[in-house]
């Protein structure tokens, strides 16, 4: 499948028209989705009816079919579910800055795609919906909490999908489906009306690709300064795209393949990191193996503690809307948990886990002054089977208790269920606590046809690094991207 920006090219010399790619995008979704179950809503009508409309005035991204996340993407009169129950006929009463960004870039949105329960896991399985399956294999997930893009951009229904990642919503499904995933710097991005800084800041909208030039394009069009937002970062002025050529040969890279919070990584994601600086030595860049500076375990503490607040001040809004409080029933076995663990958490507690990110980033941007990129994993394993739990049921039937037990009590709790979940993925939450800009690489397939991905980290409004990484890996024939 060609890329975004060649389709807009398309669409602009009049070789095709947006009509005609939305009508091919929805014929795709009708064929492949009963199986695959990435998208939840589509909107055909009026998508077809904005492609009819549609006026060029320079967008990059010219009449180019886009889904949109069911969760954090908010479209005026489309659903708002959260992929829960709970809100199974929300809709969104206002469009937000970030999607009217995308739409000002040229794209139809046609629906969206699916995604687990308030996005809470690196899996997609929502009892709303159903289990997204991976384009590779339809017997393994296709990650999460951006499940359903990964899947609906691997598999051909778009050539990018919006997605958004709080701890690497975005990077392990471009792992576990052989993508490109971005996450920007925190700030990078346009926020608001409603929702200004996710999950304390860990959380930002962005997209996967097939493409350096789509992610470098996407980014120039969203980069912003909104003087209203919490965060914010420095517009690249000579843009992201038009700097892509100019490779700095002179960087010194940092990598691991030691997992930050102790847990084991699969000989793939370990060779999958050599693989790339085998080829980096030889291209003549300085690749020195280095030790992880940061304390992985208690900042995967501190982001529960975080998870656990916000997931406590969204039902207590939820709970005042209903005129009645929220129980085990309105929701699925994990927010409940969550939602308990975090009714113990302090004012105290919450704020020194926003130091202890704080402190990170600038632990980090020490490191850079080291070195300029961080090559791990971006996943520790390839994608997990459908039919694996990734809990211990022992471990899930105590949420049945959990309202019984001392704080400390459910945060154990909430660690010991996340313990195989974080197995899989311990290496991308940290960028976001952080604030960073990291980027994962298709680079790497498994003897048995799945991909993995390796992650480049920069320091925070670097993303220019990660883009011209990305190329070069692009333009050595590297990466490894499923024919659809």
């Amino acid at each position: 499948m060609v890329d975004a920006l060649e389709l807009a090219r398309q669409v602009r010399t009049g070789e095709t028209t947006s009509e005609a790619l939305v009508q091919a995008s929805l014929a795709k979704i009708a064929t492949s989705d009963q199986t695959l179950n990435a998208v939840v809503h589509l909107r055909e009508e009026k998508a077809l009816a904005e492609a009819r409309k549609l006026t060029d005035t320079g967008q990059p991204f010219l009449g180019v079919p886009l889904l949109l996340k069911n969760m954090g993407q908010d479209l005026k009169g489309e659903p708002v579910t959260l992929s829960s129950r709970l809100f199974k006929d929300e809709v969104a009463g206002t469009t937000d800055n970030f999607v009217s960004a995308l739409q000002a870039a040229g794209f139809i949105i046609i629906g969206q795609t699916n995604a687990p329960e308030f996005g809470f896991k690196n899996i997609t399985d929502p009892v709303l919906y159903g289990k997204t399956r991976n384009a590779w294999n339809q017997d393994y997930y296709s990650g999460g909490s951006s499940g359903g893009a990964a899947t609906s951009v691997a598999a051909g229904y778009v050539p990018l999908a919006a997605g958004n990642d709080g701890g690497g919503s975005i990077r392990i499904p471009a792992s576990f489906s052989g993508l490109i995933g971005l996450k920007p710097t925190r700030g990078r991005v346009p926020v608001g009306p409603n929702g200004w800084r996710g999950w304390g800041g860990a959380s930002i909208n962005f997209a996967l690709t097939r493409s350096i030039r789509d992610t470098a394009t996407l980014l120039d069009w969203l980069q912003t300064y909104q003087p209203a937002a919490p965060f914010a970062t420095p517009v690249n002025l000579l843009g992201f795209n038009d700097q892509l050529w100019d490779q700095d040969k002179h960087l010194r890279i940092a990598y691991s393949t030691v997992s930050p919070v102790g847990t084991p990584v699969s000989k793939d994601a370990k060779q999958a990191v050599l693989d790339a600086v085998d080829f980096l030595s030889h291209e003549g860049f300085a690749v020195t193996e280095q030790t992880n500076p940061l304390d992985g375990v208690a900042l995967m503490k501190s982001y529960y503690v975080m998870n656990g607040a916000e997931t406590v001040a969204m039902f207590d809004d939820v709970s005042r809307s209903l005129g009645r409080s929220v129980g085990p029933d309105d929701m699925e076995r994990l927010a409940w948990l969550i939602y308990q663990a975090g009714l113990g958490v302090t004012g105290g507690q919450y704020s020194a886990a926003i130091s202890l990110w704080d402190q990170a980033s600038a632990q980090m941007d020490a490191f850079h002054d080291q070195y300029d990129l961080y090559l791990t994993p971006t996943t520790a394993h390839p994608a997990p089977r459908l039919d694996n739990p990734l809990v211990d049921p022992a471990i899930d039937a105590q949420i049945d208790h959990v309202a019984d037990m001392s704080l400390a009590e459910r945060m154990q709790l909430l660690w010991d269920y996340f313990e195989q979940e974080l197995t899989q993925s311990p290496f991308t939450q940290q960028a976001n606590l952080t604030g960073q800009p990291a980027l994962s690489l298709p680079t790497y397939v498994t003897k048995t046809g799945l991909p993995l991905g390796i992650q480049f980290t920069a320091r925070k409004g670097d993303e220019l690094t990660l883009l011209r990484m990305g190329r070069l890996f692009e333009q050595a024939g590297k990466l490894q991207l499923r024919d659809n």
